[in-house]
């Protein structure tokens, strides 16, 4: 039989070997999956032999991960803002660069916040989790997404307080909000082929790209906002590194009297603000 550190050891290089950016990282957090014990707790079993049924589930998600699985896919939830979210590869994996727009959003209270293209749900189910008064709603084009979205709801019980519905952006949204928060698609076509394999090939097209300039789903947005913000709300929104100055632009265009580029913790431009509508 082999150990657990030998059998690790292995599943490192194996990874290493496909690429993978962090293999020691990511053959130790599927090697408590597969033995179904918290990570913290692999050290202690590390010079013990692992049991058949265990060995054989970890080769099997080793493998996986050897052809770019995403390590969150083959758990079955990511950590987002200190709570845990149930995803698969119907929704956008959440990234700890959004945490930026959480913490964007709590810096001025709110009552009613609406998520345009709501994913896993971990952005309005976080926001609605960190202000017990609040309600909101959240809308996606994609009907699986909005069922892992009520499900995180459920999980984190927000979900009397959350309204989750199938929409292409605001055609089914009535009413006004005091936030409106998104992260959508901002990925042009042609930066498609750069990306990770994780991304490119196991996560959904609908939500990494608008198949155009990555600037189409800000229009859209933008566009319809004024019809939906109740007065004094602000709309704030995702942005990749290089886009700030071409969303502060559509948000003037339409009518935002005070925007502001926000960086995330590596100090790149990531969140809009945008408020005051004429």
């Amino acid at each position: 039989m082999t150990t657990a550190a030998e059998a690790m050891a292995t599943a490192t290089a194996r990874l290493r070997a496909a690429g993978v950016q962090d293999p020691a990282r990511d053959a130790r957090l599927l090697l408590a999956h597969a033995a179904r014990i918290e990570a913290a707790r692999v050290t202690l079993i590390a010079p013990e032999d692992l049991e058949p049924e265990i060995a054989e589930r970890y080769d099997r998600l080793i493998a996986l991960r050897s052809v770019r699985v995403p390590v969150s896919h083959l758990v079955g939830e990511r950590a987002f803002y200190g709570r845990r979210f149930k995803i698969s590869r119907d929704v956008l994996d959440p990234r700890p660069e959004t945490e930026a727009l959480i913490e964007a959003a709590l810096a001025e209270p709110y009552d009613k916040v609406l998520d345009l293209g709501t994913g896993s749900g971990c952005i309005l189910v976080t926001l609605l989790a960190e202000r017990p008064a609040s309600r909101g709603m959240g809308v996606d084009l994609s009907e699986a997404a909005c069922l892992q979205a009520s499900a995180n709801a459920v999980l984190h019980r927000v979900q009397e307080r959350a309204r989750i519905v199938v929409s292409d952006w605001f055609s089914h949204v009535d009413g006004r909000f005091d936030l409106i928060v998104s992260n959508p698609p901002y990925i042009a076509r042609s930066e498609m082929s750069d990306l990770a394999p994780e991304v490119r090939d196991h996560e959904p097209g609908m939500a990494l790209t608008d198949g155009g300039d990555g600037l189409g789903a800000y229009r859209a947005i933008c566009a319809d906002a004024a019809g939906h913000l109740a007065v004094g709300g602000r709309l704030i929104m995702e942005i990749g590194p290089t886009q700030g100055e071409s969303v502060a632009e559509i948000c003037l265009d339409a009518g935002f009297g005070e925007v502001e580029i926000l960086p995330d913790l590596d100090g790149r431009d990531r969140v809009i603000r945008a408020c005051g509508l004429g």
